[in-house]
């Protein structure tokens, strides 16, 4: 029997692999899905150092060589990391939401403000369950079936323990400080760049420029989602990701 291509799925910052549910059921039939938990997230421990390369090295471990990674937010960043220093590990890039720098700055209009950063962050580290469903709810907006997403959300999110204070506060550190614009140019694996056309934490700009300066890179919008397209628009975005990871 022919074995099922891996595809690798990597949550954002504060969220756990449960968040990745409803994608992998759709994908489970034409793919071996594997939705992992960061360092310190999802019931793990932290590492010792936690770094943005630190992350990709512990992550490089799960992964068997050629699969598909598909990285969401911060975890997007994570899997450019390791398609640049595991690239063995990598064949094939899915950059959910994601972005080479969450920061706005002088050159950087794609990017959030410090201050709206820190705000959020303080709230997640404060209260870190009702913060990522408040977040959730705002991402999800407007959809059909919001509530009883939100409910299903709650229960599988909330069945995996909360995430570990200092995996958080470091995971801020990551989102506040990691810039991978310069690396990008690197980046051999053909990648796919998903993106919400609402996104206001990682701005569509941020897709379009990232497509721009990646090698090899298709771009895909979705138009009225947010930053969790995955929740929001599934249907697009299964069908999306499945037509990449098979190659067409």
């Amino acid at each position: 029997m022919t074995s099922k291509p891996v595809l690798t799925l990597l949550h954002g910052w504060g969220m756990n692999a449960r968040v990745f549910d409803a994608l992998a059921a759709r994908l489970a039939a034409d793919f071996e899905v594997r939705a992992l938990d960061l360092p310190g997230h999802g019931g793990r421990a932290p590492l010792a150092a936690n770094t943005l390369a630190a992350w990709a090295d512990d992550l490089a471990q799960a992964l068997p060589d050629g699969a598909t990674l598909l990285g969401w937010s911060l975890g997007g960043q994570v899997a450019l990391r390791v398609a640049l220093d595991h690239p063995q590990r990598v064949a094939r890039l899915v950059l959910l939401a994601s972005t080479p720098r969450f920061l706005a700055a002088d050159g950087w209009p794609h990017g959030i403000a410090a201050a709206d950063l820190d705000a959020f962050g303080a709230s997640l580290l404060e209260d870190p369950q009702a913060t990522l469903l408040r977040f959730l709810s705002l991402q999800t907006r407007g959809m059909d079936g919001q509530r009883a997403l939100l409910q299903h959300l709650r229960e599988n999110l909330l069945a995996a323990p909360a995430a570990d204070t200092a995996a958080l506060a470091a995971g801020l550190d990551l989102l506040r400080g990691t810039d991978l614009r310069a690396d990008l140019p690197r980046v051999t694996q053909p990648a796919l760049v998903l993106h919400g056309t609402l996104d206001t934490l990682t701005p569509p700009g941020a897709g379009a420029w990232m497509a721009e300066a990646l090698p090899q890179a298709r771009h895909v919008e979705i138009a009225r989602a947010a930053h969790a397209p995955h929740l929001s628009h599934l249907d697009a975005v299964a069908a999306a990701v499945g037509d990449f990871a098979r190659g067409k």
